[in-house]
């Protein structure tokens, strides 16, 4: 189950890194989301907190537009989820 969710958490993050119409330094923190979602080398608890403090800041910058906001806050949400499971 938790592979699952994390191939659509990162599908959702290859969405968003390839969106052109949000800035290029929330394209990169997806990116950069996405590649410690991914590292085998840390507990999953970690590795959806490592992501989960990466997208925090990219929801609170100021020149994320709405809709770019908002799929940050979906992802935020299901990450939290994963966070908690031991």
């Amino acid at each position: 189950m938790a592979v699952d969710k994390v191939k659509q958490i990162t599908d959702v993050l290859d969405t968003l890194a390839e969106d052109t119409s949000i800035p290029r330094n929330i394209r990169k923190g997806a990116t950069d989301a996405k590649t410690r979602l991914l590292d085998l080398k840390e507990p999953m608890d970690v590795r959806a907190t490592s992501a989960i403090v990466i997208l925090d800041d990219l929801a609170n910058d100021p020149n994320i537009p709405l809709h770019g906001r908002t799929i940050i806050w979906q992802v935020i949400s299901q990450l939290e989820s994963m966070s908690q499971q031991k």
